[in-house]
């Protein structure tokens, strides 16, 4: 199964899908599947030469590159151009999708995948690390149901933003 997944994994065309390295909220299937309405096969992977940063005000992470640190996240595989349509508007504004290369856990093999990278390389509000098993006691619940109201906003005509959806969702509790 390894090489099947490094295989999928080192194809990043649209024929084959798109691979997404995930490191935040989207590590958690429930959030994933009820973004793309199913979970994709993953794998573990490393990027290295970033840092997740927690963001002062959010509960979700943001990544930039820095020297001599590392992400360890997952891989999405196989992800069609709806999908990747959908992350990208789910990431809003606040991201940027960049190609990047991974390592993959189960063979220490290198691929390109997509990711998206924080857009204020100096914004004063992030600070230290994040920690998805923290998020998931504290702050997955409330995303979860803040996604879900996202996913049905995608369905109306006029979408909201998800920053706006977060910002309307958490002001509520």
């Amino acid at each position: 199964m390894g090489t099947a997944i490094a295989a999928a994994a080192s194809a990043t065309s649209s024929a084959a899908g798109h691979n997404v390295f995930v490191y935040g909220s989207l590590l958690a299937d429930e959030v994933v599947g009820v973004l793309l309405k199913r979970v994709p096969p993953c794998s573990p992977a490393t990027l290295n030469g970033f840092h997740r940063f927690s963001i002062k005000g959010r509960v979700y992470p943001a990544i930039l590159p820095v020297e001599s640190k590392k992400v360890t996240g997952k891989v999405l595989l196989g992800l069609t151009d709806l999908e990747l349509d959908v992350l990208d508007t789910f990431e809003d504004v606040e991201y940027k999708r960049n190609t990047v290369e991974i390592t993959l856990h189960d063979t220490s093999e290198k691929s390109l995948a997509e990711t998206y990278v924080w857009g204020d390389e100096d914004d004063p509000n992030l600070y230290g690390d994040w920690d998805f098993e923290e998020w998931k006691q504290f702050h997955m619940k409330d995303f979860l149901a803040m996604t879900t109201m996202f996913a049905k906003d995608l369905e109306q005509p006029e979408t909201k933003t998800r920053v706006s959806t977060y910002e309307n969702y958490f002001q509520q509790g």
